[in-house]
């Protein structure tokens, strides 16, 4: 098993001035970015922000239009895809179903002309970091969609690669699995101690795998920080409906709900439900009309008018949330510290969006 002692030393990347255009579309728009060694990192963003092309173009799949990427302090913007010492697990996995499991793990191996004794060894290492080593004579059609992911995760990490990228590896997952995955990538990436960079578009996917995500919008990264930076401090408007759920509130809206102008998320888990309870001090509080009551297991969804803002309450199904019902009265309540102000304010046009995207749709859990 790949360790500290035996990896190579320096997995770091940067990226410096990255732009990638095809035709006459910008794709990625000047990315400067650092990624410690070592370092669990996502790139998080809706489908074609640009994340993936990134990804690409560290793995040497893309040559970018202008910039330069930085491995270990290296230059290799203009070295080819298998002269990078980093190795890229896909959606769709790419094993070869006439190969056994093991057969697949030696592949990348075979081409660094690895010998035969120490391939089969890092292969078992390999197979055994993902236990599936009890079924290395097996082909990929015998396995779950799990465990094919599983074997793609160990060829790659076979070649003790610096750098290990994940384009979206998970997506074809079902919940269950999928929330199984990202606990084993987790704890294998603690073990081999390598830098895995994530690409996805699921931001609770992003905000359980990593120790700091980067933000994508239209070729762009938006924030970088560590998760709970990210999702506690969003920089602006996008960030913060993006990354978690957010009432994002502006203008008059703002200035009625939370009693200060500017432009201000606040975020679900914020809010307090008081029922019959005092507030607590220097709390704001806001009676509200329950419109809608949406029972879903283990939580309760809640829609209260709070004068010109429907705002959208979820909770565990105990205490005060338990027993509302539509066309009740309840009053909510939240601390000066709940608020988050925003850097980027809206036009008067867009204050008037922002007031009925509000109504319509904004979320706050309690």
């Amino acid at each position: 098993m790949a360790s500290p002692s035996t990896r190579p030393a320096d997995g770091s990347v940067t990226l410096r001035g990255l732009r990638k255009t095809f035709a006459h579309t910008v794709a990625v728009d000047g990315i400067d970015l650092d990624v410690a060694d070592g370092e669990f990192f996502a790139m998080l963003g809706p489908s074609g922000s640009g994340k993936t092309t990134v990804l690409r173009m560290i793995a040497g799949f893309e040559q970018p239009t202008d910039g330069d990427v930085l491995l270990g302090g290296a230059d290799v913007t203009r070295v080819p895809p298998h002269r990078r010492d980093v190795t890229t697990v896909f959606q769709d996995y790419a094993l070869f179903p006439h190969m056994t499991l093991r057969e697949n793990v030696e592949y990348g191996l075979r081409t660094r002309k690895v010998t035969r004794t120490e391939r089969r060894r890092r292969a078992d290492e390999a197979l055994a970091m993902v236990r599936l080593d009890h079924l290395a004579a097996r082909k990929p059609a015998q396995l779950s969609g799990g465990q094919r992911q599983r074997i793609a995760l160990a060829r790659s990490l076979a070649v003790r690669p610096k750098v290990l990228l994940l384009d979206e590896p998970l997506g074809a997952l079902d919940l269950k699995l999928r929330e199984q995955m990202q606990v084993e990538l987790k704890a294998i990436q603690r073990e081999v101690g390598i830098t895995f960079i994530f690409v996805t578009h699921d931001q609770d996917e992003a905000l359980t795998l990593c120790d700091r995500l980067a933000v994508f919008n239209n070729g762009r990264i938006e924030q970088v920080g560590p998760a709970r930076a990210v999702y506690e401090e969003p920089v602006n408007r996008f960030v913060a409906g993006f990354v978690g759920t957010s009432n994002i509130l502006s203008g008059e809206v703002a200035q009625q709900v939370v009693g200060r102008s500017g432009t201000w998320a606040v975020r679900p888990e914020k809010i307090t439900v008081l029922g019959d309870a005092p507030a607590p001090a220097g709390a704001t509080v806001r009676e509200a009309t329950v419109t809608e009551v949406v029972y879903a297991g283990a939580s309760t969804r809640v829609l209260a008018d709070v004068g010109a803002v429907t705002l959208t309450l979820t909770s565990l199904n105990t205490g005060e949330v338990r027993d509302i019902e539509r066309g009740d009265r309840i009053r909510l309540a939240w601390t000066s510290e709940a608020l988050h102000e925003l850097t980027d304010a809206p036009s008067e046009d867009e204050t008037h969006a922002d007031t009925r995207t509000d109504r319509d749709t904004k979320e706050i859990t309690s």
